[in-house]
């Protein structure tokens, strides 16, 4: 139903290492805070920092979560994360498969917590 799509969101931050990316998704699985984290290595990124135009290669982490465990997430890669801006950015997902949405929304939401 169109009310539980919108309640899905995918978070979106790119990390150095392979190393830091499974760390931080491990965390946030861990966590009950993502369903999912798909790791995508090979990411070249330009962008403007410091006053210049940098060109890296990094890894994109794709977090699948709803809109609610976003400052959870947030803090959670602020903690892990070696940049001293990491990105952290979250898009709705208005549309998709209503059974695999649903999966997501059912796992960072059920009441049970999550073990330390």
């Amino acid at each position: 139903d169109e009310d539980r799509m919108s309640k899905a969101c995918i978070i979106m931050t790119t990390v150095g290492s392979e190393e830091q990316a499974i760390s931080i998704a491990e965390e946030l699985v861990h966590k009950k805070l993502s369903a999912c984290v798909n790791i995508i290595p090979a990411v070249r990124s330009i962008y403007f920092w410091k006053d210049e135009v940098c060109n890296d290669e990094e890894l994109l982490l794709i977090i699948k979560s709803v809109p609610e465990k976003f400052e959870e997430i947030h803090a959670t890669i602020g903690e892990l994360h070696s940049y001293d801006l990491p990105e952290c950015i979250s898009l709705d997902l208005n549309e998709g498969c209503p059974e695999y949405l649903d999966w997501i929304i059912r796992t960072v939401t059920s009441p049970e917590e999550a073990t330390d």
